[in-house]
């Protein structure tokens, strides 16, 4: 197939990275210059860091991956992957023209943290072909993915996912609609709340994470996690809980809102509520 993604950020090339690597063609569309400069270079990365990680995996692309400036190149795509920013506006204007474009018979799935598809499948005029693929960071490292099923996502549009999935070696674990689904129904609570502790002076970042870690054995800590999904993002992914809930507890913490602000955006800025002084910006 004819695989399009949305956007050149970390994760429109990770999920460029597991489509060419299950054998689809790939054409990434990134309207930023410098983003679509880079891009080339994230998924180089990418190929390195999964060759590290998993040295037995076949890790080579096998598709062919372009990239382009313009949503006009998606008009002949077979499966579109909508990966731009956690705000409604402007997937609103990116689903709205991809199902002006894109042939009938396209899938539109978005990559959204926490918007519900009905909001989003409500922006087309394909509502049956068109569902949520929420990847993790970082897609190529992630064996499952988050598949949420709109009121009036098709069976068979169920299914093509499934496989496109299948076909990159992921599991889809299916869930019906709502804001933030359960994966950031819940983390980001715990994350906002993670922050709120800080905030309060009750523990620092790094106490805090060192009791997920060591007392409940998670791999991250809340904190880390955030700094690893980007702070920014969290951020996006609370307005959207809070609009679409009306449940105060998903109101940014403040210290959350002044790291934003700040530009201190988590691991690839170098600094979140964690330093990393070792991380370069791409």
């Amino acid at each position: 197939m004819t695989i399009g993604v949305v956007g050149a950020g970390t994760m429109g090339v990770g999920v460029a990275q597991c489509a060419a690597q299950a054998g689809h063609d790939v054409v990434v569309v990134e309207p930023d210059p410098a983003a679509r400069e880079r891009g080339p270079q994230r998924l180089r990365e990418g190929v390195r860091l999964l060759r590290l990680t998993r040295p037995t995996a076949p890790v080579g692309p096998t598709g062919t991956v372009w990239w382009a400036a313009s949503i006009d190149a998606l008009a002949a795509a077979d499966f579109v992957v909508e990966c731009a920013v956690e705000r409604v506006d402007v997937k609103r204007v990116v689903l709205s023209t991809l199902d002006a474009i894109c042939p009938a018979r396209a899938v539109l799935a978005s990559c959204t943290s926490a918007i519900p598809v009905a909001r989003l499948a409500a922006f087309t005029r394909r509502a049956d072909r068109v569902l949520a693929m929420h990847f993790m960071n970082p897609a190529p490292l992630k064996d499952a993915v988050e598949v949420v099923r709109g009121a009036d996502t098709s069976p068979e549009t169920l299914d093509r996912a499934r496989a496109l999935l299948d076909g990159m070696g992921k599991r889809a674990i299916v869930v019906n609609d709502g804001p933030g689904f359960v994966t950031n129904r819940v983390l980001m609570l715990t994350v906002n709340e993670a922050a709120t502790v800080v905030e309060q002076g009750t523990a620092d970042a790094a106490t805090v994470d060192d009791v997920f870690t060591s007392c409940f054995g998670h791999p991250l800590g809340p904190l880390a996690t955030a700094d690893l999904i980007g702070l920014d993002t969290v951020l996006d992914s609370l307005v959207v809980l809070r609009e679409h809930t009306g449940d105060d507890r998903f109101t940014p913490s403040a210290l959350l809102t002044e790291l934003v602000d700040a530009g201190h955006l988590g691991r690839k800025a170098g600094r979140g509520f964690h330093h990393y002084a070792h991380t370069r910006v791409l």
